[in-house]
């Protein structure tokens, strides 16, 4: 259809001898008439937008927070799995090779148990996050990619979201071992001689990754909806996803 205006307005363009000064500007003006005929949504009501986005939101919270908080929700899935802090690889590569890796294990194993403990506590958090989410801002991520809806929330209550949720992975942490075991490998590791003494952030770390965690399982689940329709399980899902 573009293509044929521009054929349509370059024979009438010709037929009258008019330069290319103003072939380029009809050009320009057929550009933007194109643009603004395409449809947004059609049928749909902003307000329906917003709370369709707002319920897709919803829905991707609670299938991916459930998901993460089952045993294993962490630990098992590579693509989120927390591993000991990149800083603490020398820690772990040293430890090993004095036979500790059990020890080294069982840190990453609790560090992960603690992640999908708090977890189960993260899901009112996110819900509350996306009251504030405005009709502009739903409609953005309607036409946006198939993760605009996890990358908003995601820039808005990402800061938020660490203060709230530090205190909640600290219980998980402390109550699943994983502090425990955190300490005796990097007291281990720091009681070798002509080594440089290592001791990350255990709470600050662990939360940071559980995040991570989450959203990573929260555009997965908005993808489904966005491509899947058997994901949009109510109306009002099917109407703005489908």
């Amino acid at each position: 259809m573009k293509k044929a205006i521009y054929i349509t307005c370059s024979i009438v363009l010709f037929s009258v001898s008019t330069s290319n000064a103003q072939f380029d500007k009809l050009k320009k003006t057929v550009d933007k008439k194109i643009e603004s005929a395409k449809p947004s949504s059609p049928g749909l009501s902003q307000e329906e937008v917003g709370a369709g986005l707002k319920e897709a939101l919803n829905k991707g919270i609670e299938k991916g927070v459930d998901q993460l908080s089952k045993p294993d929700g962490f630990f098992k899935d590579l693509s989120i799995k927390i591993p000991l802090p990149e800083e603490a690889n020398k820690v772990e590569t040293k430890l090993r090779s004095i036979g500790q890796g059990k020890k080294v294990d069982e840190t990453i194993e609790s560090i992960n148990r603690a992640a999908e403990d708090a977890t189960t506590a993260s899901k009112d958090i996110f819900v509350e996050a996306i009251k504030g989410m405005s009709i502009n801002d739903a409609m953005s991520i309607l036409r946006g990619d198939d993760n605009a809806a996890t990358k908003f929330l995601d820039k808005s209550t990402r800061a938020n979201l660490i203060s709230k949720f530090e205190p909640i992975v600290k219980i998980s942490l402390d109550k699943v071992g994983a502090t425990k075991n955190w300490n005796t490998i990097f007291n281990t590791y720091n009681k070798l001689p002509f080594v440089e003494k290592v001791n990350p952030d255990l709470v600050e770390y662990a939360t940071g990754k559980a995040i991570d965690g989450l959203f990573i399982q929260i555009a997965k689940e908005e993808l489904k909806i966005r491509q899947d329709p058997a994901a949009r399980v109510t109306d009002l899902l099917k109407k703005v996803f489908g």
